[in-house]
C-alpha cells in the first residue's frame, strides 16, 4: 500500500507483504461438502495457466468460511515461471487412485453407491435406450461404473427425466 512520510495508518492494516518466490504455498477453497474426503499429505496439482505443478495437501482449515474449507498445497516440484504471490490457480486434489474401472462424466441426476437410469446410445443413427446402471464411487466430474455399461459406451448425461416413460429416444 503506498503512504506517505508522516501518514497515518489504521492498526494492523497491511503496508507490504514480503515473500520468497522460493516458498510459495497454494491455497485451495474446497467445497465444505467435498472437504471430509481430503487429508494432509494427498497428492494434488495445482494449475498456474503457465503449467501444472505436483504438490501435497499440508494443511486444512479446521473450520469452514463462507461455505468454502481453505487447503494449503506445497509444490514437490520446481515452479514455472511466472509464479508470483496472490496468482489465481486452480487445483485438483487426488483422494484416491482406481486403476482398471470403467467410469462416465458424472450425470446431471445420480449419487455414488446407487443405480440410475442413463439412455445408451446403440446405433451411428442416434437412437439411445435407456439401462439400468449400477455406479460406485464418484468425483467432482466422473462416477464409476460398476455394472450397466461397458468400455466404449456412449451414454446422456444431461437431464433426460422429460423422458421418463419412454425406453428408446432419438438423438439429433
Amino acid at each position: 500500500m503506498p503512504v506517505d512520510v508522516g501518514q497515518r495508518v489504521a492498526l494492523g492494516q497491511n503496508l507490504a507483504r514480503v515473500a520468497d518466490p522460493g516458498r510459495l504455498k497454494a491455497e485451495l477453497r474446497i467445497a465444505e461438502t467435498q472437504a471430509k474426503d481430503v487429508d494432509v499429505g494427498q497428492l494434488a496439482y495445482v494449475d498456474t495457466r503457465n503449467g501444472i505443478i505436483p504438490g501435497r495437501v499440508s494443511r486444512k482449515d479446521p473450520a469452514a468460511t463462507n461455505g468454502t474449507v481453505t487447503v494449503d498445497v506445497t509444490f514437490t516440484a520446481a515452479l514455472p515461471r511466472g509464479a508470483v504471490p496472490d496468482l489465481s490457480v486452480d487445483g485438483t486434489i487426488e483422494l484416491e487412485r482406481v486403476e482398471s474401472t470403467v467410469q462416465v462424466g458424472r450425470p446431471a441426476f445420480g449419487q455414488e453407491q446407487s443405480t440410475i437410469a442413463l439412455f445408451r446410445v446403440v446405433d451411428a443413427a442416434g437412437h439411445a435406450e435407456r439401462v439400468q446402471v449400477r455406479v460406485g464411487r464418484s468425483s467432482v466430474n466422473t462416477i464409476e461404473i460398476v455394472s450397466g455399461l461397458n468400455e466404449g459406451d456412449q451414454v446422456v448425461l444431461s437431464d433426460m427425466s422429460a423422458w421418463d416413460a419412454v425406453d428408446r429416444v432419438r438423438l439429433r
